[in-house]
């Protein structure tokens, strides 16, 4: 199920919120807790069956290590510990890269025997990344652990977050599990932001997604010309910023719903004069998850340059990794180490004009999804040939994307900047607050309609971060 679908639009969520703020009850923490967990576990188990099995056995043994963590023994404790880690890297390992290792050893001893195929849990990478932080967090002393079972598996299988992040960390949710207030305003506040977030996945990255995948295919199978080559990319650059940054404005709106306050995971990325600044723009939790919990343990900064670029390396090959198991993502995550050691060692954009900052920055990141999108390395090296003029500029289905493309590429490039909130404050400057209101509450019901007809007719797309 997907916040997208008919089903959630105007079964799922409408029924949760009716049992959820039921007169009778909503003094009833355990109820509310239980409600949210017995429909999260049902949201899960819609799109798969039977791995909500190995979430539930997970959150059981995460449970399990977690209590034995608080043991007086530090050295007892660490096992404990390490076991739990070790856990989730194995299921990670076995259900995220185990078909890929296979496919390549078959590939590298020239033999034809049948490959292991395992399918893939959605969102096995943000749930496991969320007990690990919960164990990392309990270690750490940031957080207590969690001696209710119910409680545990409400945070890490909680429906708005649980398929494609944002990575809500441990202790940030801690005492909100049972002492969190809903209010009107935050209700108000996470509808608001759930239907802006349908309308950058429905009305904007679903269009973009036409062109993106219609170019990618055609590269796959044979050469393109330059300017087809540049429409495909930078439809697919926009097209995952809106499937992305929509989900985690749909999450954090339906935690505002139910009294959760979840971090930001987008802060206008595109905005970024530097490809250092971009990753603390882009994807926030991935990036302060990697930090805290891999770079700061293995030195982080506070030790010489040696074990600083080693600490970059790892961290940025496991950012790859944590993608998917496929060369590209490798390649992707090296690339973006070799660019950020570059600017922190060799050049430095800081000295740069700034127009000439934002253009290497967007050069750099648009080329690197290329990388990301293509199915294999020589894909993504033929790609980017094609990017360069190395096949012809244009042709007459190139002027065919760009006529069919434009309007949505101007629109989505507009929606990137933060003309929104501006508008706003000269809407308010101008007019009083209630008009203000009225037309916001207005605009907000167009996208809910218009999004929602785009859902009815023509069905749904997965989002883009269901596949890491």
């Amino acid at each position: 199920m997907v916040f997208s679908s008919t089903v959630f639009l105007f079964l799922f969520f409408p029924l949760v919120l009716i049992l959820y703020y039921l007169p009778p009850l909503r003094q009833n923490r355990a109820y509310r807790n239980t409600l949210l967990l017995v429909f999260s576990l049902i949201f899960y188990a819609w799109g798969e069956p039977l791995f909500v099995f190995l979430m539930l056995f997970s959150i059981l043994v995460t449970f399990m290590i977690g209590l034995m963590e608080t043991c007086e023994n530090r050295k007892t404790a660490k096992l404990f510990l390490t076991a739990g880690i070790l856990y989730h890297v194995v299921i990670l390992v076995v259900f995220k890269y185990l078909s890929f290792f296979s496919q390549e050893l078959n590939r590298m001893i020239g033999i034809n025997s049948s490959r292991i195929d395992i399918a893939l849990p959605i969102g096995i990478s943000f749930f496991t990344f969320q007990m690990m932080s919960y164990l990392f967090d309990v270690w750490y002393g940031k957080a207590k652990v969690q001696r209710n079972l119910l409680n545990l598996a409400l945070y890490v299988s909680l429906f708005p977050q649980l398929i494609a992040g944002p990575i809500v960390r441990y202790e940030t949710v801690e005492m909100e599990i049972m002492n969190r207030k809903e209010s009107w305003e935050d209700f108000s506040v996470g509808i608001r932001r759930f239907v802006i977030g349908l309308g950058k996945k429905a009305l904007i990255a679903d269009f973009l997604a036409v062109t993106a995948d219609n170019v990618y295919a055609l590269a796959h199978v044979g050469p393109i010309p330059a300017l087809t080559a540049w429409l495909g990319a930078i439809a697919y650059m926009l097209q995952i910023y809106f499937d992305f940054s929509g989900y985690s404005d749909m999450a954090i709106g339906l935690g505002l719903c139910f009294g959760f306050h979840f971090k930001e995971n987008f802060r206008a990325p595109y905005l970024a004069d530097s490809i250092v600044e971009f990753w603390r723009r882009w994807h926030i939790s991935l990036t302060d998850w990697f930090r805290d919990y891999v770079y700061i343990p293995l030195g982080g900064n506070r030790c010489g340059i040696g074990k600083q670029l080693r600490n970059t390396v790892v961290v940025w090959l496991l950012t790859g990794i944590w993608h998917g198991a496929n060369w590209t993502f490798l390649l992707w995550g090296g690339l973006y180490c070799c660019v950020q050691l570059a600017e922190r060692y060799v050049y430095h954009p800081a000295h740069w004009p700034k127009y000439l900052r934002h253009f290497y920055t967007l050069l750099v990141i648009c080329l690197l999804w290329v990388v990301f999108r293509s199915v294999s390395i020589r894909d993504a090296f033929s790609y980017l040939h094609a990017m360069v003029g190395g096949n012809a500029l244009y042709d007459e289905t190139s002027l065919s994307y760009l006529r069919s493309s434009a309007v949505i590429l101007v629109l989505s490039t507009v929606c990137c900047l933060p003309a929104g909130s501006r508008l706003k404050q000269i809407m308010v400057a101008r007019h009083s607050g209630a008009f203000v209101e009225i037309l916001t509450g207005f605009s907000l019901v167009f996208i809910l309609l218009m999004a929602s007809v785009f859902s009815i007719s023509g069905g749904y797309s997965p989002f883009i971060y269901f596949n890491f």
